[in-house]
């Protein structure tokens, strides 16, 4: 199996941060966003990866090569101007194949172990959830964990929950789309609609690092994580 890493997004949030530095090569205890992401698909066993970029793109490029490094193979789909997240895969499909693909938004981090990805099947879309955040508490996607379904309504047993940014995509997702700037969810949206996106509810370590704030108190969880492992 493939994967996608999403890493075109400007990033206007985390500016001056990201003026002269990409977002996904900001740092996190010493190491870039976007190196979490590489070596946690490595340890699943996923070596083909996508990696799409925009502002000063030609940076991570520069910075991971061609993967070799890190014991996987990279391939950029430049983007002059980020197509959004929709518009960014849609681009890339002909670098990931036929098959469905993992994805993954480089402007998360998580402990989420990817390798249960590979074995999901997958209709259209299978979306990573957890539970919802300060920053983002009204959620996006109900789902039945009983069903493994994600609903576009509420049902019984149903609650709300954030989309974690980590997903398992079908290229007939985006059977009905051309080329240009558009975003992911409302492909999802209709989709979910047709009953054709399954889902799962992690509560593990998630954090979206879309702010300066958030950045420094992912830092600081993972300081206090390694010290703790290495005691």
């Amino acid at each position: 199996m493939k994967a996608m890493i999403l890493a075109a997004g400007r990033g206007e949030r985390m500016r001056p941060l990201t003026d002269k530095t990409p977002k996904p090569l900001l740092k996190v205890n010493g190491k870039p966003l976007l190196q979490y992401h590489i070596e946690r698909l490595a340890g699943a066993g996923i070596t083909e990866l996508v990696i799409n970029h925009a502002h000063l793109g030609e940076r991570i490029e520069e910075y991971f090569g061609r993967g070799a490094a890190h014991g996987v193979s990279i391939r950029y789909s430049h983007e002059a101007e980020a197509l959004e997240t929709g518009g960014g895969i849609y681009r890339a499909l002909e670098l990931l194949g036929d098959e469905a693909f993992i994805v993954v938004n480089g402007d998360i981090w998580s402990d989420f172990p990817l390798s249960r990805l590979l074995d999901v099947h997958v209709d259209l879309a299978h979306l990573v959830l957890v539970p919802n955040q300060d920053f983002h508490p009204e959620g996006d996607f109900y789902l039945d964990q009983g069903l493994g379904a994600v609903l576009a309504e509420p049902g019984p047993g149903c609650e709300k929950y954030t989309f974690a940014g980590i997903s398992v995509l079908s290229p007939q997702l985006f059977e009905s789309c051309s080329a240009g700037c558009f975003p992911l969810g409302p492909l999802l949206r209709c989709a979910i609609a047709g009953g054709q996106v399954s889902g799962e509810l992690y509560r593990g370590a998630w954090t979206d690092v879309g702010t300066p704030q958030r950045l420094a108190k992912l830092e600081a969880y993972l300081t206090q994580h390694n010290q703790a492992g290495q005691q």
